[in-house]
C-alpha cells in the first residue's frame, strides 16, 4: 500500500481519514523529537526566540508570530476550521484554524469559486505552549492560524481553502478541503441564528452541531464554557487543566464552525489562569473576535455586532459574578460602562429592531448554579433602560425560560407558543446551557414543563448568589418552561411591518420543546 505523495498516509486510509484523523495519524507517526530537533530549536526556546528565554520559564508562553520549524509541510494537515465575523458582518469574516506543527508561510486562498481561489492573504500565527502542569499531562505546543478579510462584499458566498507552504488548498488533491461562508446582506432580511452554551467534547455536543447545521443559521452564538479544558472551571492556576482538549473540540466543531461563523464569549471554564493577561491569552491565541468592545486585547469575550435587524452584544460574566469571582472587577467598570453607551447606540440605531445580548453566568435561573446576584446587580437596569428584547446564558446545563420579567417580577406569563412585547411586558431570560456537557437537573419536586409535557409550578424555591458569596433564598414565580436534556436555541428574525422575534427550542432528537415570539410595539 503505497503513502500519498503529499501526505505521507497510505492511499487507501487517507481516503477513509478527514483531515482530524490524518492530523492525529501523523502525530503518532512523527516523534515530536525528530520534528522539533530538525527545527534546531524547541517551541518557546531560546533559538526560536532570537536567543532570549521564554518570558515564564515555569507558566504558558503566549509565542511571537515568527515561530516556524522546518517540517514538511506536505505531511502537516490544518484542522479545526472556524469561522468568525469581525465588527461588520457584511464586509468582514475571520477564519481561523490550527495545524499540529509549525508551519512556513500559512495562508488562506478566496474566491467567488471553489475552483479559482485566486486572493491569498498570509496568516497569523498565534503559537501557544503549554508546559507541563502535572506528572499526568505533557508540555503541549498549539499553532493557531488567522487571517482578517475585509472590503468584502455583502450578501455573497465566499470560498476559501487554508494552506502553507507544501499543502496548498488549490491543488486538485485538496478541494475537498475548501469551505465556503457567506457575509451578510446589505438589506434587511430574514434569517436564523443559533445559540447555547456549556458544549465540551461528546457525541451530545456532535449531535447538536450537527443539529444547528441543519438550521443553515447564518451565525451561532456560544454563551461560554466552551470545551472545558479546565475542568475544575474556579478560574485558579490550581484548577485541573489538559491543553488537548482544545484540539478535540476544534476538530468536533469543524464541521460547523468552518461555513457558520461561530461567536463565542467567554464562561468561568474558560478562565484559564495560566495564560495572561486574565487567563484570557489562550482564549485570544485561538479566536478572532469584533474588536470593538472596552479592551480588545484583554477581554476577548467582550464584542457587538448587527446582523439584519438584529444588533449583538456578547458580555464577559467573569467581570461581575459574586459565585466565582476569580476575575470580578477586572475591567474596572469599564464593561458596564461601554455596554451602557453600547445598548443605547443600538437602540438608536435605525433598522435594529431587536437586541440580544449573551453571555454565560445566568440572570435568572432555578437548576443548580441557579442565578448570579452580581450580573443582576451590574446589568439588569442596563437591560431594562435599553429594553433589550432577549437574553440568552449558559452555565446551568439545562433549559429554562422565564416569562417576561420586569421589575424583577413577572410581567406577563410567556406560556409555550405565546407572544410578548418587551416594551409592555419586560424581558425574557433563556438557560441554554444543554449544549452537550453532563446535565443538570431542577429541584426536589420540580418537574420539567415543556412543548407536549406542561407542570406548571405556581412558585419554585430557588437562591442567588450574593456579594458575600453565600447562596440568598429565592422564592420564584417566572421560571415557565423547564427541560433536562440536551438542546439548542434557534431564532428566526423576521424584518418588515410587523418585525419579530420567533424562538424556539429544540432537543438533541430534532424535537421542539419550547417557543414564543417577541414583537415589539412601534
Amino acid at each position: 500500500m503505497a503513502d500519498t505523495p503529499r501526505t505521507g498516509i497510505p492511499e487507501q486510509l487517507a481516503r477513509r481519514m478527514t483531515m482530524p484523523e490524518q492530523h492525529e495519524y501523523l502525530r503518532t507517526k512523527l516523534s515530536r523529537r525528530r520534528v522539533i530537533a530538525s527545527s534546531a530549536a524547541t517551541v518557546g526556546g531560546a533559538a526560536l526566540l532570537g536567543g532570549a528565554s521564554p518570558a515564564y520559564a515555569g507558566f504558558p508562553t503566549l509565542l511571537p508570530s515568527s515561530v516556524t520549524a522546518r517540517v514538511d509541510g506536505s505531511l502537516v494537515a490544518p484542522f479545526g476550521r472556524h469561522l468568525a465575523f469581525g465588527a461588520d458582518p457584511k464586509t468582514q469574516m475571520r477564519i481561523s484554524w490550527q495545524v499540529p506543527f509549525a508551519v512556513k508561510g500559512p495562508y488562506v486562498r478566496v474566491g467567488l469559486k471553489p475552483w479559482e481561489l485566486s486572493r491569498k492573504t498570509e496568516a497569523e500565527v498565534r503559537a501557544l505552549h503549554t508546559p507541563s502542569l502535572s506528572r499526568k499531562l505533557p508540555a503541549v505546543d498549539q499553532f493557531y492560524l488567522h487571517v482578517g478579510l475585509d472590503g468584502l462584499k455583502p450578501g455573497t458566498t465566499y470560498y476559501y481553502g487554508v494552506g502553507h507552504d507544501g499543502f496548498d488548498p488549490a491543488d486538485a488533491s485538496r478541494l475537498s478541503t475548501i469551505g465556503s461562508f457567506r457575509t451578510a446582506p446589505e438589506r434587511t432580511e430574514t434569517f436564523v441564528f443559533t445559540a447555547f452554551g456549556d458544549q465540551g467534547v461528546s457525541y451530545d455536543a456532535l449531535a447538536n452541531d450537527q443539529l444547528i447545521l441543519g438550521q443553515n443559521p447564518s451565525f451561532h452564538l456560544h454563551a461560554g464554557d466552551i470545551c472545558y479544558a479546565d475542568s475544575s472551571g474556579q478560574g485558579k492556576e490550581s484548577d485541573t487543566y489538559d491543553a488537548r482538549v482544545w484540539d478535540q473540540f476544534l476538530a468536533q466543531t469543524e464541521s460547523v464552525a468552518s461555513r457558520v461563523p461561530w461567536m463565542v464569549t467567554t464562561g468561568n471554564h474558560d478562565m484559564e489562569a495560566w495564560y495572561s493577561p486574565n487567563g484570557y491569552g489562550g482564549q485570544s491565541a485561538r479566536w478572532s473576535l469584533p474588536e470593538n468592545g472596552p479592551d480588545a486585547a484583554n477581554a476577548p469575550g467582550i464584542y457587538s455586532f448587527t446582523y439584519g435587524n438584529v444588533g449583538v452584544v456578547a458580555l464577559d460574566a467573569n467581570d461581575v459574578s459574586y459565585e466565582i469571582p476569580a476575575n470580578k472587577g477586572y475591567t474596572d467598570g469599564a464593561q458596564s460602562a461601554w455596554l451602557d453607551k453600547r445598548l443605547g447606540e443600538l437602540r438608536r440605531q435605525a433598522g435594529i429592531d431587536f437586541i440580544v445580548v449573551f453571555f454565560h453566568h445566568c440572570v435568572y435561573s432555578t437548576s443548580t448554579h441557579a442565578s448570579d446576584g452580581g450580573v443582576r446587580d451590574a446589568w439588569l437596569a442596563l437591560f431594562t433602560k435599553h429594553q433589550v428584547d432577549l437574553v440568552i446564558n449558559g452555565h446551568n446545563h439545562v433549559y429554562e425560560r422565564t416569562d417576561a420579567i420586569k421589575g424583577g417580577e413577572v410581567g406577563k406569563p410567556v406560556p409555550v407558543g405565546a407572544s410578548t412585547d418587551p416594551t409592555r411586558d419586560g424581558i425574557v431570560y433563556v438557560t441554554a446551557g444543554g449544549a452537550g456537557k453532563d446535565l443538570y437537573g431542577f429541584g426536589p419536586g420540580v418537574k420539567d414543563s415543556y412543548e407536549g409535557n406542561v407542570h406548571d409550578h405556581d412558585h419554585i424555591v430557588s437562591f442567588h448568589w450574593t456579594k458575600l458569596r453565600l447562596p440568598d433564598p429565592d422564592t420564584v414565580e417566572w421560571s415557565r418552561v423547564r427541560y433536562t436534556g440536551f438542546s439548542f436555541l434557534a431564532v428566526e428574525a423576521e424584518a418588515g411591518t410587523s418585525p419579530s422575534l420567533k424562538v424556539s427550542a429544540l432537543a438533541e432528537s430534532g424535537e421542539r420543546v419550547d417557543y414564543f415570539e417577541i414583537r415589539r410595539s412601534r
